[in-house]
């Protein structure tokens, strides 16, 4: 465009580089810093789509060449549509390069939006292909170095080519609606849109009558579009798409799109607000209808009380189940504030589901207790097999109660609290639900394991958050009644931190003598415990507090025998599993062999849980294999061994201990326990020149070590019994390792076995592979009795040791041993270490001076 097409005056402007610019009162320099903004302010208020205010012909763009370059302004989240005043803000460098080229040059420029606004940097491949044609009409430079610019938009374009320089150039393609034809198609969809257009102004009031008046004066088709592209409030990528059509019936069709979905839009939030006004009212409402209740009532007396509808039944519970006078008391002091406060308020809530938890509670009910011993009998054997011990001990519990309840004795028994003591997969959890159905009580399971705020027995008070009553009392919500049975498990499993300590919180539910008045934080309100009967369970009982401990009386659970496995796989997992499974009873059968075979081959265990799973494992295979087959319950399935190797794979563990293993030096088999039941333990020691020092490996503790070092003192101290050199130990250094080292272990009992391991390195004598010790060890040579006799004897029996030797002070401890056990082993007593040699070394008896006691 040549300067001489516009016929005014021009003035010198000096650009900030010194340069002078001639234009028509084109550039202002901004020195009162208000009323230069205010005015261009007041361009973009009058309406963002003032037409032809600068005065240029739009008739020129015929005349443009699609080979000419013009400068690129890129635009951070807005698009400018033809037809459009709107003001820029510039403050890149390359954008303010190219305002200052196309002001000089009197040059169109041409506005594209970028695809990443996020991105500072520009980038040709970074700006949208289509874009608007506009001219410079007003440019303000701020104090700050800014360049605000006026812009008005003439006419879309599309890009041909982008040129990048000091700033970006670009040769365009003008699009021309101007040409299109008015068919009655894009009369109708304009008839539409200018419909929908009307709706959707009036529908928002955000926008200002005049928006609608400027539309409807419109005449021509393409300007109206636009019109209506730019005022709609849509993202930036749709408006860009709209800026993007080429054909003018296109646009009107994708303008009606949007429109009817910003309408029901639109009529969705009218909707959700009519919703929110309408239960703001009634809210409103219910408030001062309460609160002129409240007034009459207050006029009226006490004796004239209307209560609404929900608190009407809150009373109607409070008064009918069966609290205490004292906590009935608690309860409606509480209850005549939910009635002073408003639905709205935080306190209205808390206050609810604090008396939604006092009447949930069982106050007054009970069970009936069914004290048939003959029964409780038939149902303790139904269950489990065995465990004759625990099943005495639970009779004579329940005769107990009987007598009581027959000379109307309410005050429980001292020492009725039980703990069933075992290792896992015993029947501890499932003798507690026997229990409490020969009882023919309700029963609630709680688990404290891993159980460290104080809070999670006695409960939070309710100033805090969310906070709710104990396990104790949830439990006993959920029983429903009085007088349940409660399995507390794992008892010996809880901790204590800074929240304090769960275990002296328990004090007082597991003492008959406290727990009458048990205070739970949350109800704030003394609750009777003593007719529940509490059971707890426990895998070691050493890590029970002993003021708790105290409080109970220890029942313990043996480790399973092999039949006795057998037994329960037969009349408890297998019919249990295949009615689980929708099979008959005897759809797949088990041979006695085969369960001994996955017992000893595939499980490692002291209770059946490995057990059963191995079962289930089986069964799932073999409807899995067979599924294809009709009528599966009627042909009978039986297990080979074959069958066990193809669905378990090979065998995890081995049958037996191999005690044909040559007889090494150094070598000795002790008897360990664990929580999981008994278990082997071999031990290796070997000598070796270096410093004079014992080296522990193997993840021993502090105890096994201390032993250690107690027997090579032993040793070392009665030298010349064992027939061993004086200075034999110097600049010797002794290793003492017990294999699968990443294993913890502990305790004082392996100390005979070291004891056995180093005399045999030393004396140079093997020590026999079919014989295993266990005992604690003194420097004068005592052995000390140990515990877990029962699980280590059965560890010994499994894993094919034919001789054990335990401590004298254990003897009376083998009369609890079961008969099977103590009739398969040789059982030798010893009280010192002296009395162990002949009976594992053998005919190499190492040679010691006896002393005179």
């Amino acid at each position: 465009m040549k300067e001489k097409k516009r016929k005014k005056k021009s003035e010198e402007t000096e650009k900030p580089e010194g340069k002078k610019i001639k234009e028509q009162n084109l550039i202002k320099e901004d020195k009162s810093g208000y009323d230069t903004q205010k005015e261009t302010d007041a361009v973009k208020e009058s309406l963002p789509y003032k037409l032809e205010l600068s005065g240029i012909n739009r008739k020129e763009l015929k005349d443009f060449s699609a080979e000419e370059f013009i400068p690129v302004i890129p635009l951070k989240d807005i698009v400018i549509f033809p037809y459009t005043v709107y003001p820029v803000l510039a403050g890149r460098e390359s954008t303010i390069k190219a305002i200052d080229f196309a002001v000089e040059k009197d040059m169109y420029v041409f506005l594209a939006t970028q695809v990443n606004s996020l991105t500072e940097n520009i980038d040709p491949d970074n700006l949208y292909k289509s874009g608007t044609v506009a001219k410079i009409i007003q440019v303000l430079r701020m104090p700050n170095g800014l360049i605000k610019i006026l812009v008005d938009g003439l006419s879309s374009a599309d890009v041909i080519k982008y040129t990048p320089n000091s700033f970006i150039k670009a040769n365009v393609k003008v699009k021309n609606f101007s040409g299109s034809a008015i068919d009655p198609e894009l009369e109708a969809v304009s008839r539409k849109v200018k419909t929908l257009f009307t709706d959707y102004i009036n529908a928002n009031p955000v926008f200002p009558k005049e928006t609608l008046i400027t539309f409807q004066n419109i005449p021509e088709f393409d300007r109206r579009a636009f019109y209506v592209s730019s005022t709609i409030n849509i993202d930036i990528q749709k408006k860009q798409y709209l800026l993007e059509i080429s054909d003018l019936k296109s646009l009107y069709y994708e303008l009606a799109y949007y429109l009817t979905s910003e309408l029901e839009i639109s009529n969705i939030i009218k909707e959700i607000d009519n919703k929110v006004y309408t239960e703001m009212q009634k809210n409103q409402r219910r408030f001062i209808v309460q609160e002129q209740i409240r007034i009459l009532q207050d006029e009226l007396g006490e004796g004239s009380e209307i209560l609404d509808p929900d608190l009407q039944k809150m009373f109607e519970k409070i008064e009918n189940c069966g609290m205490p006078e004292s906590v009935k008391a608690k309860a409606m002091e509480e209850f005549n504030k939910l009635k002073k406060t408003s639905s709205m308020s935080p306190d209205f809530s808390v206050t609810r589901n604090y008396l939604d938890w006092m009447v949930s509670v069982p106050w007054n009910i009970y069970t009936e207790d069914n004290y048939n011993l003959d029964n409780a009998q038939s149902i303790l054997d139904e269950d489990h097999y065995n465990l004759e011990k625990p099943k005495e001990r639970i009779i004579e519990l329940l005769a107990i109660l009987k007598l009581l309840h027959k000379k109307n004795i309410k005050k429980p028994p001292k020492g009725q609290i039980l703990c069933l003591v075992g290792p896992p997969g015993v029947g501890k959890t499932s003798l507690g639900k026997s229990i409490a159905r020969a009882l023919n009580r309700k029963f609630a399971r709680l688990s404290v394991g891993g159980v460290k705020d104080e809070a999670e027995i006695r409960g939070h008070r309710r100033t805090y958050i969310g906070s709710m009553p104990g396990k104790i009392i949830q439990a006993m919500k959920r029983a429903g009644t009085c007088n349940p049975v409660i399995l507390i498990d794992e008892i010996d499993k809880m901790g204590s931190d800074w929240r304090g300590d769960p275990a002296s919180a328990m004090l007082e539910v597991l003492d008959p003598e406290q727990n009458n008045t048990f205070n739970d934080h949350y109800l704030d309100v003394d609750y009777d415990l003593s007719s529940a009967l509490f059971i707890t369970t426990a895998n070691i009982s050493y890590n029970i507090p002993p003021a708790l401990l105290d409080r109970m009386e220890i029942i313990e659970m043996r480790s399973y025998l092999d039949f006795e496995k057998i037994q329960i796989a037969k009349r408890h997992i297998i019919p249990k599993e295949l009615s689980e499974h929708g099979l008959k009873k005897n759809a797949i059968v088990f041979p006695d062999g085969i369960i001994l075979k996955i017992i000893r081959e595939y499980t490692r265990e002291s209770g059946v849980r490995n057990l059963e799973r191995e079962l289930t494992n089986i069964i799932r295979k073999l409807i899995k294999s067979r599924i294809a087959r009709e009528n599966i319950d009627e042909s009978v399935i039986k297990i080979t061994e074959k069958d066990v190797e193809k669905y378990l794979g090979v065998r995890k563990f081995p049958d037996t201990r191999s005690i044909k293993e040559k007889e090494r030096i150094g070598s000795a088999t002790g008897l360990a326990w664990t929580s999981h039941g008994g278990d082997i333990l071999a031990i290796d020691v070997t000598i070796m020149k270096g410093a004079d020092k014992l080296t522990l490996t193997g993840k021993l503790g502090e105890v096994m070590k201390e032993s250690a070092q107690a027997g090579l003192s032993y040793i070392k101290s009665n030298a010349k019994k064992f027939g061993i050199p004086e200075n034999y130990f110097k600049d010797k250094e002794i290793h003492i390792h017990v294999p699968e080292g990443a294993i913890p272990k502990d305790g004082p009992s392996a100390g005979i076995t070291m004891i056995t391991a180093m005399l045999s390195s030393v004396t140079k004598n093997p020590v026999k592979t079919d014989v295993a010790l266990t005992g604690e060890i003194t420097l004068r040579g005592n052995v000390l009795p140990i515990g877990g006799l029962n699980e280590k004897l059965l560890a010994a029996l499994r894993s094919g040791i034919k001789t054990v030797l335990v401590p004298e002070e254990n003897k009376k401890d083998l009369a609890e041993v079961p008969k099977d056990i103590k009739g398969k082993l040789k059982i030798i007593t010893m009280k010192t270490v002296e009395d162990m040699i002949p009976y594992l070394f053998g005919s190499r008896i190492i040679k010691f001076k006896k002393t005179k006691s």
